[in-house]
């Protein structure tokens, strides 16, 4: 029985009057929680890992993990993703904050479980990301992000990048391959 509910609050609106209200109101406020929820744990320990880093790792000295090609290196990036745009911090700080309240905002419009995972984890990331930019140095809003994945030759990055990227990937994939919603 709930699975046919579920299906059909997905599908759109039911026939009648009122019909399926309450089966959809309830499905959007359990991804509000799991957006909400995914969101502020992405974001917990993005910075709890970057307390880590920050507490162990000497800026500039890497730790080989596995040989050259994974290591923890601590860099601090005042740009977006491959430290470009070094110059323009306070609008990457105000992308990420936009980010973060639309998503909100948006939360209770999503109705696929993918498309709320996607969204928890960019949103997630974003959060991450730009609490370092409003309480790191050099100062508020203008913080640089704490990075210290590095791959290989590609550039550093950190658990809130990593979370965005596979966010973007599953919301991608939601969209593309979902039930046939519009």
């Amino acid at each position: 029985m709930a699975k046919e509910t579920m299906s059909a609050a997905s599908v759109g609106p039911s026939v009648g009057p009122g019909a399926g209200a309450s089966a959809t109101a309830g499905e959007q406020r359990r991804y509000v929680g799991t957006i909400v929820g995914v969101m502020l744990a992405v974001a917990a320990l993005d910075q709890a890992v970057k307390q880590l880093v920050l507490a162990w790792v000497n800026p500039g000295e890497p730790i080989h993990i596995i040989g050259d090609w994974f290591r923890l290196l601590l860099v601090f990036n005042p740009g977006a993703a491959f430290s470009m745009g070094s110059d323009a911090t306070w609008v990457f700080t105000t992308i990420q904050l936009v980010f973060v309240v639309g998503s909100l905002i948006a939360a209770p419009r999503i109705t696929s479980p993918w498309e709320a995972a996607g969204l928890a984890l960019v949103a997630g990331g974003a959060l991450g990301n730009l609490t370092d930019r409003l309480i790191r140095e050099p100062s508020f809003w203008f913080g640089h992000v704490v990075d210290y994945i590095s791959v290989g030759s590609f550039a550093v990055f950190n658990l809130a990048d990593a979370a965005i990227t596979v966010g973007v990937g599953l919301f991608i994939v939601a969209l593309f391959f979902g039930d046939g919603r519009e």
